[in-house]
């Protein structure tokens, strides 16, 4: 299936309209890549918005040794899931402004950002577990970029590959978990080889 192909399958972007669509996938699956790959399709037709739910994860206290097991960490606490989905799914077709908490990496702060969505446009959500219960009913379409854990650790840079084990406990655990009890390939509306 081309890139064409693809799009022809997505919802269209009606004149006063939002679209939320969600590129789910595990990790390295090539969700950023494939959103880019969107939204430079729709350039010049219509306003396309990428969020990255990753730029929402809350501060390392809150999401690294918290007398959890590490997979239940990354699942479950990686992210402030309610927050978010009180302030930002539940407003995204409705506010011209989100106000967001907004992860910095170097600081491991979390600052409030203001947003603008233009009236129309293609709303991209791109990133891991995004079918949990909390946030599934949010999207209109989603596509789900399927990758074998082999093919997507070979795309870890060679000093994150050392450390084997943080993948075992760690993301591998919190894969499987929701491959096995949110079912995201039965429930996305595409699925993708990649």
């Amino acid at each position: 299936m081309d890139l064409k192909d693809i799009m022809n399958k997505l919802p269209k972007v009606e004149d006063g309209q939002r679209v939320v669509l969600g590129i789910d996938g595990l990790s390295r699956s090539g969700k950023t890549t494939f959103a880019r790959k969107i939204e430079q399709y729709f350039k010049g037709k219509t306003s396309v918005c990428i969020f990255h739910i990753d730029n929402y994860i809350v501060e390392r206290k809150r999401r690294y040794n918290t007398n959890y097991e590490e997979w239940y960490e990354y699942y479950h606490l990686q992210w402030d899931v309610e927050w978010l989905e009180e302030n930002f799914f539940k407003k995204l077709k409705g506010l011209k402004e989100l106000h967001l908490l907004t992860y910095h990496y170097h600081s491991d702060t979390c600052k409030v950002e203001l947003v603008n969505i233009p009236d129309t446009c293609l709303i991209i959500i791109e990133g891991v577990f995004l079918q949990r219960k909390e946030w599934r009913n949010y999207f209109d379409f989603i596509v789900f970029l399927d990758c074998e854990r082999e093919k997507r650790f070979n795309r870890e840079s060679m000093e994150t590959r050392k450390n084997v084990e943080k993948f075992k406990k760690r993301y591998w655990r919190a894969e499987d978990y929701y491959m096995k009890s949110i079912f995201p390939k039965e429930q996305a509306d595409l699925i993708i080889l990649n």
